[in-house]
């Protein structure tokens, strides 16, 4: 009976021992797989794509999109309202329409129609263009003359005075009271809101405010003309064709 159960003992530790064996060579050999992975992937040389070469005058250049002009805005129906031609845009359009005048005084003309008109809320636009017609771009006439600086034909009504002569135009001291006095007439047709300048037009008094806000009320109104105002729609046009018509990249530099 001892024998038989020192037998199955001795047994038993041997299954055992044979059992991990097994696993430690199982191990061994995983440990070495492993490593010999290892080992391939430092010795195998990176793969590489055989690309050709890429041949850079054949590719066509980019070429950055130039900045266009505004597209040309419509004319203003109103007398009131903000100018959007500049200064400058200006000066260069009436340079252009009559060649014999001084350049100096155009430029500083058109700047000081945007900051008069600005200051009692008349679009700047509107004031030159009637300029323009009221002048003949400023060639001027028999009833006004340069000197008088009188820029809309103010008090020059052509009817005959107490001398039997045509009634000229008004006399203002300098080129921008000049431009006030119009932009003020031009106030007291469009708004009965009141002046924010000091009045230096001495037949503001003479309108019925407000009677006018529209350029077309112009017409027959300040002058006779049934034509009027679209002869200053006309300018208008111009002057927007001048300033923003040409749709066109700038030129490169």
């Amino acid at each position: 009976m001892k024998k038989s159960f020192r037998k199955a003992e001795i047994q038993g530790k041997l299954t055992i021992r044979k059992t991990t064996v097994k696993k430690l060579f199982f191990y061994a050999l995983s440990c070495l797989a492993f490593t010999g992975f290892l080992i391939s992937c430092a010795v195998l040389p990176p793969v590489v794509e055989d690309i050709p070469p890429v041949d850079i005058e054949a590719v066509p250049p980019v070429i950055p999109e130039l900045p266009l002009r505004p597209i040309m805005p419509p004319v203003p129906e109103f007398i009131m309202g903000r100018g959007i031609v500049p200064a400058e845009d200006m000066a260069a359009f009436l340079l252009g329409a009559n060649t014999g005048i001084d350049e100096d005084f155009v430029e500083e003309l058109a700047v000081i129609y945007v900051e008069e008109a600005a200051l009692e809320g008349i679009n700047h636009d509107v004031a030159f263009a009637q300029m323009c017609l009221e002048t003949g771009f400023l060639r001027f006439g028999n009833l006004v003359t340069p000197e008088m600086y009188n820029f809309a034909g103010l008090g020059a009504t052509g009817l005959p005075g107490p001398d039997g002569l045509p009634v000229r135009g008004l006399y203002f001291p300098s080129p921008r009271i000049g431009v006030r006095a119009q932009i003020q007439h031009l106030k007291a047709y469009a708004s009965e809101t009141p002046l924010n300048q000091e009045l230096v037009n001495p037949r503001y008094h003479l309108i019925r405010l407000g009677r006018s806000p529209a350029i077309s009320g112009l017409a027959g109104t300040w002058a006779a003309d049934p034509h009027y105002a679209e002869k200053i729609n006309n300018i208008l046009e111009q002057l927007y064709s001048f300033s923003f018509g040409t749709l066109a990249a700038l030129p490169s530099p």
